[in-house]
């Protein structure tokens, strides 16, 4: 570990004034504003959440405030989900480099909450306590949307036209075989409880340990195989808004994104909750921690109504994902926003986090030189840092220099995470 773990990085400096100066040139000041509700049945204990409407990318800066949501839906115990949801934000604000623009920062979310995801789970598992949680976590910046998630708690999108749709992936291995293929080639098991007389009954489980997820923060008694990487995804809506569903399983054990959605139309978000909430124990009965924020973004009153939809059938859909290239993105979201449509402007779920943290010569260097651990922080030695792209830590890569770098603690972790090493972590 560098002996420079703990510090800051040491990102320029840029003047308070200056940016907010940015700020308000760059950004368009008619917001949404946001609305919320949240409800819950409790029957173990192990469901946390998370709501902060005050946070702001410029400090001081109230044009730049931003929401976060989040859900955290613990097993074996609740430590896991106390744990990220008192360290989560602040490991992924930490990971964003200071002094961005508006487009910088949105750019820069999908790595730096990779970063935080991984950083709260070697943190947790280094207190040596076994339980473990799994993680929806929500950012609203005026009408652009990002949701990072491990786990089956689920995040969907109600938008005015009737269309939904999921911002999350569920990591069941019962549903997800790319999921299952990755556990295995990484060491695991997967395989059902076996009983008396050799029938196996329940759910797909990795062994050991017996988890039905394979992603999740914690689990140090399952193997590293099971990871805390995020499946990323970030959405800039129409002027219409639309309304978001933030569940724990509790809530899609008993209800599809259709039937919670549809449950709550025409009630504010407060009461929408509730309603999520009843309709998902009227369902099924309360057999689990049972868990729901919803979240309104409503357009300012001046805006104008959204154009109706063109008279198409079969060739366009009032809700509708397209992915857009960097250069092209204002003048799409434009076409986008006068028919109600929402642009998707990122979408990543792979477990390699070679892959999650990009590919930049120059990712991790401060201005004075030092390198930071692209996960921890903790500033490098350039001799310290070993490059994320590397094969074997006792390999060479072929690219060395090539950042973003890693320290010798969260080397080791990502070897443990694609199966080169057995996990370091042993469970008394």
């Amino acid at each position: 570990m560098a002996s420079g773990a703990g510090r800051r990085r040491g990102h320029e400096l840029v003047p308070l004034a200056a940016l907010i100066s940015r700020e308000m040139k760059n950004e368009k000041m008619e917001k949404p504003s946001v609305r919320y509700g949240h409800a819950a049945q409790s029957r173990k204990g192990e469901d946390y959440f998370l709501v902060k409407t005050d946070c702001q990318r410029v400090p001081g800066n109230r044009s730049s405030t931003f929401s976060v949501f989040a859900i955290f839906d613990g097993h074996n115990g609740n430590a896991a989900a106390i744990f990220t949801r008192e360290h989560l934000l602040s490991h992924i604000l930490s990971a964003v480099p200071r002094g961005l623009g508006r487009e910088e920062w949105f750019q820069a979310l999908p790595r730096a909450l990779v970063a935080g995801f991984v950083k709260t789970d070697k943190e947790f598992q280094s207190r040596g306590e076994t339980s473990g949680t799994t993680a929806t976590f929500v950012i609203i910046d005026a009408w652009t949307v990002t949701v990072a998630s491990v786990g089956d708690s689920r995040c969907i999108l109600d938008t005015q036209g009737g269309g939904i749709s999921t911002l999350t992936v569920d990591h069941r291995l019962e549903e997800n075989v790319e999921e299952r293929e990755r556990v295995t080639a990484s060491g695991g098991e997967v395989g059902r409880l076996s009983i008396a007389g050799g029938a196996e009954i329940g759910p797909l489980r990795c062994w050991p340990g017996g988890l039905c997820l394979s992603r999740s923060i914690g689990d140090m008694d399952v193997g590293e195989f099971i990871v805390p990487i995020p499946y990323v995804k970030q959405v800039k809506l129409s002027n219409a808004g639309g309304r978001l569903i933030i569940a724990s399983d509790g809530i899609w054990d008993a209800l599809s994104s259709e039937m919670a959605a549809k449950s709550c139309r025409g009630l504010p978000a407060e009461l929408a909750a509730r309603q999520v909430v009843k309709e998902a124990l009227r369902t099924r009965g309360l057999k689990d921690d049972t868990t729901c924020i919803v979240v309104d973004i409503i357009p300012p009153e001046n805006s104008p109504p959204p154009s109706p939809l063109p008279k198409k059938p079969n060739k366009l859909r009032s809700f509708l994902f397209r992915k857009s290239s960097r250069d092209s993105a204002n003048k799409l979201s434009k076409k986008l926003s006068a028919v109600g449509i929402v642009e998707e402007l990122f979408e990543e779920g792979s477990a390699m986090l070679a892959e999650r943290l990009g590919n930049d010569e120059g990712a991790g260097q401060t201005t004075s030189g030092i390198f930071t651990c692209g996960v921890c922080q903790v500033d490098l030695a350039p001799s310290e840092g070993i490059s994320v792209h590397a094969g074997s830590i006792f390999s060479t890569s072929s690219k060395p220099w090539q950042g973003p770098f890693l320290c010798a603690a969260c080397r080791n972790k990502k070897d443990a995470m694609e199966g080169k090493r057995p996990s370091g972590v042993k469970v008394a």
